[in-house]
């Protein structure tokens, strides 16, 4: 009865088919879940009641803006429409916006930040490590609550589920609030992998915002001390207006964990004056709480708008067929169509099922390159030259359907030619793969790419 994403249920039929007693296990333990329909309709009327009162202004901004600003945002309108209709989310003009490649660049302005902080600081991470940078930000968090700003603080449960051990102690005892996003009692037994908050924010002061793909971890730094591998990534810092789409996101998330009814006030959303409109961003977010799938379908929309240049990154690309078939599209119209993916994932069966769709989108025209460096987890598309996406979801079911992603859709021209700048420079370390090659590949190989894809909503 849980069809929202009938390949899911197939692919755990195809399971229950294949190994009938273990298949029932692994469904009853990762494939259900009983509380998530009475939790998230209770998430859903929260987050409806407390923006109602702002619906009508926002959209009537966000509608000056679209007219005000037809050239900067042509051939975008459908794509902002539908944010603003479907998920409330409205366009803002910002004061400054950064794109920041790696977790060098990221924690560098985020620490500098962070020590300006004077009214508060909202952090909420699916992954938060216990170890060298995480433990900087904790020391600056502890330091920032000493001198009276108010630290509220999410994590996943289960991606951070070894700050249990020490590091959440040591906040509580500081006087941070911190909360953990559906919590877990029985870490190996989890059913709930797949519900998970995906999302990485900060806020800090209602006007400065972080967001992108790059979790809290030394693996993320490429100082030589770790001995993961090079850590290709993208986040964004944003000043200004649209920092308050980020701080709905987070206080509805955290109303939602702490059981608190924070509401909207001048500290948590100061008023900003307008700047020049010549750089636009809307949040995008989307969950088991979405009555849609907003970021599925701003993919798709920003695909199919696409009309000269689409360069999309990602380290999961298992599509659903509606993006499959827009990619495919776009190619087919004369789009120049470039996809980058790790050259290894670090799940091999996602890679398998990645590599399934390989052929038939290289037959269609679209260029595919494999990161040779390192391992790639940015989440980026660049459309023509007025459109970049950058945030946490992934081009698959997982992020599509099942788990908690922000991204953010900037309408500016400097940050795409500076996003599609690091494109290039990241398919000069790929190695691009050829038709002729590809579909020469042996047998055997592409049996198990087939084989994977069949499950891979599962993934």
């Amino acid at each position: 009865m849980d069809n929202r994403t009938p390949a899911k249920s197939l692919g755990y039929l195809l399971i229950v088919v294949l190994i009938p007693v273990a298949g029932v296990i692994i469904y009853l333990f990762f494939g259900l879940n009983f509380r998530k329909k009475k939790l998230y309709t209770k998430k859903i009327e929260q987050d409806a009641a407390m923006f109602s009162a702002t619906k009508q202004q926002k959209v009537l901004d966000s509608e000056n803006f679209l007219k005000k600003n037809k050239d900067l945002l042509k051939g975008k309108e459908p794509i902002i429409k539908f944010l603003l209709n479907e998920a409330l989310s409205p366009l803002y003009p910002v004061e400054k916006i950064k794109l920041l490649l790696n977790g060098n660049e990221k924690f560098e302005m985020l620490l500098a930040e962070l020590e300006q902080a004077k009214n508060h600081i909202h952090l909420e991470y699916y992954i938060y490590e216990d170890d060298v940078i995480g433990n900087k930000i904790k020391d600056i968090l502890i330091r920032k609550v000493k001198e009276g700003v108010r630290v509220r603080f999410i994590y996943d449960a289960f991606g951070s589920h070894a700050i249990k051990k020490q590091l959440e102690k040591e906040l509580l005892e500081a006087g941070i609030e911190i909360y953990p996003f559906y919590s877990i009692k029985f870490f190996l037994l989890s059913n709930r992998i797949y519900y998970r908050n995906h999302r990485k924010i900060i806020v800090i002061d209602g006007n400065i915002g972080f967001v992108g793909g790059i979790n809290v971890g030394d693996r993320y730094l490429n100082n030589g001390k770790s001995k993961e591998l090079f850590w290709r990534d993208t986040h964004l810092m944003v000043k200004g207006g649209a920092v308050a789409g980020l701080q709905s996101t987070f206080i509805a998330d955290w109303n939602f964990c702490s059981g608190s009814k924070l509401k909207i006030t001048k500290e948590l959303f100061p008023h900003i004056e307008g700047f020049q409109h010549d750089a636009l961003v809307q949040i995008a977010v989307s969950g088991p709480d979405s009555p849609m799938a907003n970021i599925m379908f701003s993919y798709f929309a920003a695909i199919n708008s696409a009309l000269e240049k689409l360069y999309i990154t990602t380290p999961y690309f298992i599509p659903n067929e509606s993006i499959l078939n827009a990619i495919k599209r776009s190619a087919l119209s004369g789009v120049d169509v470039r996809l980058l993916v790790p050259g290894e994932g670090d799940s091999k069966f996602v890679n398998a099922a990645s590599c399934s769709y390989y052929e038939e989108l290289l037959s269609t025209g679209v260029r595919i390159f494999r990161y040779q460096k390192g391992f790639v987890h940015a989440k980026t598309i660049t459309v023509d030259d007025n459109l970049s996406i950058i945030g946490t979801a992934n081009m698959d079911i997982r992020s599509f359907y099942l788990n908690f992603e922000v991204n953010a859709m900037v309408y500016d021209k400097r940050l795409n030619q500076e996003l599609k700048t690091a494109f290039i420079n990241d398919i000069k370390q790929s190695k691009e793969l050829k038709l002729g090659v590809w579909s020469k590949r042996n047998q055997l190989k592409k049996f198990g790419d087939a084989s994977a894809r069949l499950v891979s909503s599962l993934l």
